[in-house]
């Protein structure tokens, strides 16, 4: 397992941050997502071997957002 954490540039308030967790959630090899509105980013636990950082970002813009990596291990 890996994690990331991304940098959420427009949420608004603390529904937007249940939207993003609800939209990754979804997806196959994302373990588990916390996403924080006062920090504006989200936390992200997955498995490399079913999904990327570029994945997971393009799944934060459907959800309706802008996001930018911040760190991963």
């Amino acid at each position: 397992m890996k994690k990331a954490v991304f940098k959420i540039l427009d949420m608004h308030c603390t529904a937007c941050a249940m939207n993003i967790d609800f939209e990754l959630e979804d997806i196959e090899g994302v373990k588990q997502v916390k996403t924080n509105y006062a920090k504006a980013q989200t936390e992200v636990e997955y498995n490399p071997n079913l999904i990327n950082e570029e994945k997971i970002i393009d799944a934060i813009k459907k959800a309706g957002y802008t996001s930018t990596p911040l760190k991963s291990n």
